[in-house]
């Protein structure tokens, strides 16, 4: 079931909603939220934390599949902020909360682009994120010490940006719309450095040692 798009409001409105939330997210149970990929975190369903534009109509000139875009894109974006803000302030290794620092600074940047583009193309945009993310950062507040940290780096460091460079790289090919495939030009880079920096993190557990799964298993005997 998709979540619900909300009612709008001006972005100047919208934006000083996002940023509130988003600073008080380290004081919200996990889960009661929303990341880069969208607006910045904002809490679930309240109304007005929309950045829908109810008073222009939909610019029908913009492709369906760079509005989906914008809009999938920002529902990961809103949980990829919420859950780096969570491991900013719950990690134990300081490599992983300086990652996690990282991962909120520059998806809360793009985030922020990503509303002004969204509000531009008269595009809605979710208050939050779907259910199934909700229910992971749920899951992510429950853990802590070295398995969060594990966790953490393997999930949303590596998995969920192994996602993110695939679709951005798709989409730089496929978008229509110049303004969004600038946007995903310009993120894109970003989206690669920070699953790198995922990668080099011991909690990653050897990316090396991952790449020799895929390569034929030794021969024993003769």
């Amino acid at each position: 079931m998709k979540t619900p798009l909300l009612r709008s409001v001006p972005f100047t409105v919208a934006l000083t909603v996002l940023s509130a939330a988003a600073l008080a997210q380290t004081s919200t149970p996990p889960g009661a939220g929303s990341s880069m990929t969208g607006g910045q975190a904002a809490p679930a369903a309240q109304a007005g934390t929309g950045t829908r534009n109810a008073e222009t109509r939909k610019d029908d000139q913009l492709a369906r599949g760079d509005r989906k875009f914008i809009q999938e894109v920002a529902e990961a974006g809103m949980f990829e902020v919420q859950v780096a803000q969570l491991a900013a302030s719950k990690a134990t290794d300081p490599g992983v909360k300086s990652f996690a620092d990282t991962l909120v600074k520059d998806h809360q940047a793009a985030n922020n682009e990503l509303v002004q583009l969204a509000n531009a193309k008269k595009v809605e945009l979710p208050a939050a994120p779907p259910r199934a993310m909700r229910r992971d950062l749920e899951k992510m507040g429950k853990l802590s010490g070295k398995e969060f940290d594990e966790r953490f780096i393997r999930e949303v460091g590596i998995k969920e940006h192994q996602k993110d460079v695939k679709k951005f790289e798709k989409a730089s090919k496929d978008v229509k719309d110049p303004e969004l495939k600038a946007w995903v030009d310009k993120t894109l880079p970003h989206l690669r450095e920070h699953l790198a920096m995922a990668q080099k993190l011991p909690q990653a557990g050897g990316t090396d040692a991952a790449n020799m799964g895929n390569r034929p298993a030794p021969k024993t005997g003769s």
